[in-house]
């Protein structure tokens, strides 16, 4: 396909550290204080807006298992507050607070430093920076298979042809466990797609994000 016509294109545009075990928290908090400067970085507008990230916890065991992962986040020296649920109506007004919602809120998690980048933008931001340090970018080009010789990778088969490389890397993204099979190992990893549904333009009413764990829906 193209450039950021992959998942890339398709995904949620949420930029977050807000995790509960301090391997995670390590990774995604150095990616998250990467991007306040990534527009810069690559000379182009990536359109981050650190708007803030609203999970909502829709019972008592939600919000007890709330309180649970703000305390291990702040731990891991991450930015993170418990919810009650005026704290919630204050952020998104909108939402149904009736008590016989079908998913009531009893508050939430709160971490003010997320936000949001344009997927799209993030990713002809770094092509365009690849690109300039030499890097070919071949786009409608789909990986078919790998070049394995003597028990070692030797280059991928191609949609438009062979290419041979004495070393491969494989950054696909959800695709890395059917790639993998096809080089003839195993990832210890299930591939599930994760992708946005974007609606029609309608006027903005929540200016933040908001993740509802039950019902795997985020808006942003």
């Amino acid at each position: 396909g193209w450039i950021g016509g992959g998942n890339t294109g398709r995904n949620t545009t949420v930029v977050r550290s807000n995790y509960f075990y301090p391997e995670s928290a390590a990774i995604y908090g150095l990616a998250h204080s990467l991007y306040k400067t990534l527009s810069k970085d690559l000379n182009y507008n990536v359109m981050f807006s650190a708007r803030g990230i609203l999970t909502l916890a829709h019972s008592e065991a939600a919000m007890e298992t709330a309180a649970r992962s703000v305390n291990a986040i702040q731990v891991n020296g991450i930015d993170c507050e418990l919810f009650s649920v005026d704290d919630v109506r204050r952020v998104v007004p909108i939402y149904n607070f009736s008590a016989d919602a079908r998913f009531p809120v009893f508050g939430g998690t709160w971490q003010p430093s997320g936000g949001t980048a344009r997927h799209d933008a993030v990713a002809w931001g770094y092509a365009r920076a690849a690109s300039r340090l030499g890097v070919d970018i071949i786009q409608n080009c789909e990986i078919t298979d790998f070049i394995i010789e003597g028990g070692r990778c030797r280059g991928v088969v191609t949609s438009r042809g062979a290419i041979r490389a004495e070393r491969t890397g494989m950054a696909v993204a959800g695709h890395s466990s059917v790639l993998a099979a096809k080089a003839g190992f195993r990832l210890p990893v299930n591939s599930y797609a994760l992708q946005a549904c974007v609606s029609e333009p309608v006027k903005p009413i929540i200016d933040t994000v908001v993740i509802s764990p039950d019902t795997g829906v985020y808006v942003s």
